[in-house]
């Protein structure tokens, strides 16, 4: 078996249907029917993936996704009978990597968890700069001076971003289509509130400006003169 991915699933005709076709490609599995049990595999970090339906019993898939990203950034594909736009945003807004609305295809399925797990994978190692803030992506780990910052998943992507385009100004629009990974319409104030977060974690702690903001454009880490 390869890489190992939890089913968080309370319709057991479903989540046995998935495991089957997992175990088929070549994946290791484990299941869990309510919440709670997912939420105990999951803080265990045994897992490659998790694939989390979101109406679950004893615990909402959200309040599991919420526990989850306080501690690991394993990524995690929703699984959701609504199709609501709120619905999905709310989900990725709140950790997920992916959703994927039911019924789908076990195509879909196996090609997002694919794209998931590439993503997940370490492959660059090198380090990133700025102002005396490190940034490491293999390691998702962040440091100011030497000291550690603990960033939430989407903090770290977002300022991984804007640090691997130094020099470039990014507009809201093209940060949130490569940051969040979905097409948002409507306002863009969620990259504000993240570079808000960032500067109150960085910038004020730090007394440094990492982040500047181009009136009318969007957002820039400048390059060191």
């Amino acid at each position: 078996m390869g890489r190992k991915i939890l089913i968080v699933e309370d319709e057991q005709k479903i989540a046995r249907f998935i495991e089957m076709e997992l175990n088929y490609e070549g994946y290791a599995t484990e299941k869990a029917a309510d919440g709670r049990t997912g939420l105990e595999l999951a803080e265990t970090g045994g897992f490659d993936l998790i694939l989390l339906d979101l109406m679950l019993p004893g615990m909402s898939g959200m309040e599991v996704l919420r526990r989850i990203r306080r501690s690991s950034d394993v990524p995690v594909i929703v699984l959701t009978a609504r199709d609501s736009t709120m619905d999905k945003v709310s989900g990725l807004d709140g950790g997920a990597d992916d959703y994927i609305t039911k019924p789908f295809a076990t195509e879909e399925l196996l090609a997002r968890i694919r794209s998931a797990l590439r993503k997940s994978s370490p492959a660059e190692s090198e380090q990133l700069s700025a102002f005396g803030v490190v940034l490491d992506p293999a390691r998702r780990k962040v440091t100011v001076n030497g000291n550690s910052v603990p960033l939430t998943k989407r903090e770290f992507d977002l300022l991984c971003y804007l640090m691997k385009n130094k020099g470039v100004v990014l507009s809201r629009e093209v940060l949130l289509e490569n940051v969040w990974g979905y097409e948002y319409e409507g306002e863009t104030n969620a990259v504000d509130v993240f570079v808000r977060f960032l500067r109150s974690k960085i910038d004020d702690v730090y007394g440094i400006r990492l982040i500047s903001t181009v009136r009318g454009v969007g957002y820039v880490i400048k390059d060191e003169e």
